[in-house]
């Protein structure tokens, strides 16, 4: 297992059969040419230990996650953060933070309760290219 709070790299966790979310992973994946980000898939063993650490539902995955130096966030907050360190115009989008959580994380929990009805699901999670491997914690 992977001692997360020692960890170089901020982790996004995501939906791993969740087409919305595997998206995400590979439109950031296209932006972050420093490859700064890790990810895992909620579902993989790193997931399910992050989970069990945070006392948070093992079966509960409709949250982005953003771990980051011991810190943990999630919603809009993780996706806003994880937008600062993307290239190109992107960490313009971080000037969204000012507005408050709650307005923010309506709106993504909108599109995250109603994401496989609109976008589909996949049968199993989504699995990295050969060339991008080295960016996952874990293929579980």
């Amino acid at each position: 297992m992977i001692n997360l709070s020692v960890y170089p790299h901020p982790v996004i966790f995501f939906d791993g059969v969740c087409n919305v979310c595997t998206g995400t992973v590979q439109f950031v994946i296209r932006r972050d040419p420093k490859q700064y980000f890790r990810f895992a898939s909620l579902q993989s063993d790193t997931g399910q230990q992050l989970l069990e650490e945070l006392h948070l539902p093992k079966e509960e995955w409709g949250s982005f996650i953003l771990w980051d130096r011991g810190r943990m966030y999630t919603k809009s907050t993780g996706v806003l953060r994880v937008a600062q360190k993307l290239s190109g115009l992107w960490p313009l989008l971080s000037v969204f933070l000012i507005i408050p959580p709650f307005i923010r994380d309506a709106v993504y929990d909108l599109v995250a309760r109603n994401r496989y009805r609109w976008f589909g699901k996949k049968t199993s999670c989504w699995m990295p290219t050969p060339e991008l491997e080295q960016l996952f914690l874990d293929k579980s």
